[in-house]
């Protein structure tokens, strides 16, 4: 398999930092039982970071309420929500330890240029969506084109079926909206993430700097993490993470994920 080359280097890291959705759970959706096996074996060896585009309440709903752990382990468990804008840590419940909110300006201003990019590419919205198009997270923006509830009101199966459908037709034109938001918005971080999102934060705040904050509020070296995502590829949404500097793993799923974690607790 692809990680099988340095395995051994790999179990010597202290630290492992995941990304979310489509490489511990598929998209928007609960944790599986046995990926929640899997990190809980892994916590008993290694400290964990989980880094997503999710908010604060998707993370507790996605990640944290089925996940199946002791709470003497989560200590070890961190998670970074809104591609790190913020950071939570246990200590007898989560607790914040920062969060960039944007301004209510920023925000206005960011929906003002998305609405200009629908114009400028004659972007027409679905005749059914699933939830707000455009989520505030507080500290991030995002598109998502059929709803930010899809995935809860269709269930997994169907949900992401539509998302993925969606990515085949209009994946171009995503991007395409993706770029000339980017150049709208120059003093913010704009990213195609997931399966149809566009991410929208504060420049500079992506998954690299998620490692650098790890490594600064966790006083980990980088050289002793490795990070693991299913979008590591140029244009991907994990691909920042390389700019750091920290070794990186790719995957294709879940799945194989649990197969990367087997291999480093072995």
């Amino acid at each position: 398999m692809r990680y099988n080359r340095g395995m051994q280097k790999l179990s010597k890291k202290s630290l492992i930092v995941f990304d979310l959705d489509g490489t511990l759970a598929p998209s928007k959706s609960p944790l599986e039982a046995d990926m929640s096996r899997a990190l809980v074996a892994l916590l008993k060896q290694k400290k964990v970071a989980v880094i997503g585009g999710g908010s604060y309440d998707q993370f507790k709903k996605q990640l944290l309420a089925p996940f199946k752990c002791p709470p003497e382990l989560l200590k070890h468990f961190f998670i970074f929500p809104t591609t790190s804008m913020a950071f939570y840590r246990y200590n007898k419940g989560w607790k914040e330890v920062y969060r960039k909110v944007l301004k209510e300006s920023e925000k206005k201003r960011i929906m003002r240029a998305f609405e200009e990019v629908y114009k400028e590419v004659g972007y027409v919205h679905p005749k059914k969506v699933w939830g707000t198009v455009i989520e505030d997270r507080i500290t991030q923006m995002s598109f998502s084109p059929l709803g930010q509830r899809v995935v809860d009101e269709l269930g997994s199966k169907k949900g992401i079926a539509l998302k993925e459908k969606w990515k085949k037709e209009n994946n171009p034109l995503r991007l395409k909206m993706a770029r000339l938001l980017g150049k709208k918005l120059k003093n913010f971080e704009v990213r195609a993430g997931g399966i149809t999102t566009i991410d929208v934060t504060r420049k500079g705040i992506d998954k690299g700097y998620g490692v650098r904050q790890i490594e600064k509020h966790l006083h980990v070296p980088i050289r002793d993490m490795v990070f693991i995502g299913d979008a590591l590829y140029k244009g991907g949404n994990d691909a920042a993470a390389k700019k750091s500097g920290v070794q990186t793993i790719a995957t294709s799923g879940p799945k194989e994920t649990i197969g990367i974690i087997k291999k480093i607790i072995d």
